[in-house]
């Protein structure tokens, strides 16, 4: 480790000691046994003494591990070498830092330790980890990071800016010289006032509308989305089937539907929102002007933007279903089997269940059966409430500079951010039971890795009121009020068939089970026909697209409904599929997708089961309002959201 570099809080190599020699210990008690059944002379007898060499041997590579780490925050990248035997050093540049991600448990927070993790836009893992510091110095590692971070931005911007343009025009905002020193440039933020998107919002007086790329500066014209896959002129008529993006481009200014906040948020506390304002600004007391907020070291200070309070808090606890809630479930099923059927069969029993599961009646069993359901789901959902809770609590979203921040957890305190240069797509979504009570939440897809089990996905707002979700998302994208299209009633008649043949699949596996045990009736199953006709007309009413002047709006689900909202110029790919059904009935699917991470959970936006005819148009408009999109992109320099959106 070079004498420069900083070492890890000392705690990290007694965790580090730990770790390995409790993984270490079982080398020589595997190998010991493998040996014992292969030669006579070695015993299994051995392995009491054997382990403790194993431990102590661990203990010392965990140690020595902890002296060969270090890491280095220098002018242009984030050094991390780590290694014992195997060296590995890494420079993380700071334009491929999209967050840096500080982590504390509850022993860590008694202890006053952080983990940090540095995420990177094109990783599908964590670039690097940091466990552990102090919290102190995790602070001081996202600041610094954060404030390099966008020195670097401001650099770039300029030196392109300054390859574009021929000449300064006299009568426009100062230019930013690419020579000049980040201390130069933050005396001059000082001195003047900010003339910048972020500050004057989507509806200042300019040029080009706030819907850029942020990693799109000022170039002679759009960058292919591969080199296998150039995007094609404006002026050429595209394929129905191939399309590409590019990150660079502008938008043209629009005017935009619905109620407009004018002010900003108080500088002392977060914005509570506890009544929704239609129009005349969320905020009473925003008369401080972004320009003076700034701390002691004149960087940016965090700026408030939404505190999820205590009755959102319990509302979006109440009303989720998390998918870790049903895992863990699971996992205590299988690992205890025996116990889980011993608890069943003893709330089961004072009902009419049986008495053990060797002896009972068809009865008995069916009565066991449901309640075994009930069980399971009340379990499941008393978990999803708790995880929910736990992971959201004291959930608060800021902005620094052209960063959002947020902070979140109970017993897991995270603190990260979203970059609003990687914003993809703009999401929100919704429940049954969260529509019930008019309530909704906001999401946005990031290009890369993210620090959440979504991926790319991060919540800007888990839970509030739909009409300010909905503002909300009017003033971060810039997006006219949609009007969906819907879909071909033949469609409907589609989902009609397909539930209808998923009821007889269950009914059909009813039959089975009635085949090899005990049970009988097996038509009562049958009783999810009745289900099929609802279950069509619920989704069919629930899918629909919007094609704007500068976005695409998509919607589908019922049960979490999503609606997208995606920027022309953030577009990847518009693929047109069709199965053997739908090409029966004249029918195609639209993917759109964007450069931000996909998971099983949150898919890729598509616009299912539109008339052939419908579906070709709206490709091709895609195509070309990307061409459009691009080209006014190349004249401005906008990050595409505005980061305060409130």
């Amino acid at each position: 480790m070079a004498p420069t570099m900083n070492r890890l809080h000392p705690l990290s190599a007694v965790t580090y000691a730990l770790q390995y020699g409790f993984l270490w210990l079982w080398i020589p008690v595997v190998l010991l046994l493998v040996l014992a059944g292969a030669f006579d002379p070695i015993s299994g007898a051995w392995v009491p003494f054997a382990a403790p060499f194993g431990f102590l041997a661990g203990i010392a590579y965990g140690i020595a591990y902890y002296y060969r780490f270090g890491y280095e925050v220098t002018d242009d990248t984030v050094d991390v070498s780590s290694g014992v035997f195997a060296r590995r050093s890494r420079e993380i540049p700071y334009g491929r830092i999209q967050n840096v991600d500080i982590r504390q448990g509850v022993l860590q927070r008694l202890l006053d330790l952080a983990i940090v993790s540095i995420e990177t836009a094109g990783g599908g893992t964590t670039e690097a980890t940091l466990n552990f510091v102090s919290e102190a110095e995790a602070t001081r590692l996202q600041r610094e990071i954060r404030r390099r971070t966008a020195a670097a931005r401001d650099r770039r911007r300029a030196s392109q800016a300054g390859e574009e343009t021929a000449g300064i025009d006299t009568d426009s905002p100062r230019q930013t010289d690419p020579r000049e020193s980040a201390d130069q440039r933050d005396q001059a933020a000082e001195e003047e006032p900010w003339d910048h998107p972020l500050e004057s919002g989507l509806d200042a007086d300019s040029d080009a509308d706030a819907d850029a790329d942020p990693d799109s500066e000022l170039e002679p014209g759009p960058e292919p989305a591969s080199e296998s896959e150039p995007v094609p002129d404006a002026d050429r008529v595209p394929a129905p089937d191939s399309e590409s993006a590019a990150e660079v481009g502008s938008e043209t200014d629009h005017d935009r539907m619905g109620p407009q906040p004018t002010d900003a948020v108080d500088d002392d506390e977060y914005d509570t929102f506890d009544k929704f304002d239609d129009g005349a600004g969320f905020d009473e007391h925003a008369d401080q002007d972004d320009r003076d907020e700034f701390d002691e070291f004149g960087q940016p200070q965090k700026q408030p933007l939404f505190d999820l309070q205590a009755r959102e808090l319990l509302l979006y606890s109440f009303t989720s279903i998390r998918a870790a809630a049903v895992a863990g479930v699971l996992f205590v099923f299988f690992l205890g089997t025996d116990l889980v059927f011993d608890y069943l069969l003893t709330v089961a029993e004072p009902v009419g269940g049986p008495e053990d599961l060797g002896t009972g009646t068809p009865t008995n069993y069916g009565i066991l059966t449901i309640v075994s359901l009930i069980n399971g789901i009340v379990i499941t959902y008393i978990l999803s409430v708790a995880y929910t809770f736990a992971t959201y609590y004291d959930f608060r979203l800021g902005r620094v500079d052209e960063d959002f921040v947020y902070e979140r957890g109970l017993l897991q305190r995270y603190s990260g951010s979203i970059p609003a240069e990687k914003v993809q797509s703009v999401t929100v979504t919704d429940n049954p039971l969260q529509r019930l009570i008019g309530y909704a939440g906001l999401w946005v897809e990031t290009a890369g890795y993210g620090p959440e089990s979504n991926g790319g996905s991060q919540s800007a707002v888990p839970l509030a009121e739909k009409a300010r979700v909905y503002t909300f998302t009017e003033n971060l994208t810039g997006v006219e009020t949609p009007k969906f299209e819907q879909l071909p009633k033949l469609a409907r008649r589609r989902y009609l068939a397909r539930y209808s043949i998923i009821a007889s699949v269950i009914v059909a596996i009813a039959f089975g089970i009635t085949q090899v045990t005990v049970l009988e009736r097996w038509y009562l199953a049958a009783v999810v026909f009745a289900a099929v006709p609802p279950a069509a007309h619920l989704r069919y009413v629930n899918l629909g697209y919007y094609v704007g002047e500068d976005h695409l709006v998509v919607r589908r689900g019922f049960w979490k409904r999503q609606t997208t909202v995606i920027p022309y110029y953030r577009i990847q790919t518009v693929s047109t599929r069709r199965s053997i059904f739908q090409r029966r009935l004249g029918l195609a699917s639209l993917v759109i997708d964007t450069a931000s991470s996909r998971t099983m959970v949150r898919g890729t936006p598509t616009i299912y089961d539109e008339e052939l005819g419908d579906a070709r148009d709206v490709h091709y408009e895609c195509r070309e309002r990307l061409q459009t999109a691009l080209r006014e992109r190349a004249e401005a320099d906008d990050l595409g959201v505005s980061v305060d959106f409130t």
